[in-house]
């Protein structure tokens, strides 16, 4: 049984996901062996791994999805960060409110939270 997937990103700066994942998204530092920085907190989530042909609606498909209680406050904080907004904020058919951002390594991140 699978307990847990891990996304990697690979970087040559491990402190260009202090603002992006730490300061904005709330992650904290549950790893640091100084080559390998690991964000996250102590939720328990279902293992999820999905496969698309687009992101819904058209869209590019996003490197990964990212769950939150607000996403309207998430918005705002990238926009007012000066992050790339891919696709705008949007009350979605199949019951989820999300938006489309770069993070600061250039991933496709699909910021979401259900209706």
């Amino acid at each position: 049984m699978v307990k847990r997937i891990v996304a990697n990103i690979k970087t040559n700066d491990l402190s260009k996901a202090g603002h992006f994942y730490h300061d904005i998204l709330k992650l904290d530092v549950l790893m640091d062996h100084g080559w390998i920085r690991t964000l996250g907190n102590e939720q328990q989530a279902k293992v999820q791994i999905s496969f698309a042909e687009q992101g819904g609606n058209g869209t590019e498909v996003p490197e990964f999805s990212i769950e939150v209680d607000d996403v309207d406050e998430i918005y705002n904080a990238m926009k007012t960060a000066g992050y790339e907004i891919i696709y705008e904020l949007t009350n979605e058919d199949w019951g989820v409110r999300r938006f489309f951002v770069k993070d600061p390594f250039g991933k496709l991140i699909n910021i979401l939270s259900h209706l």
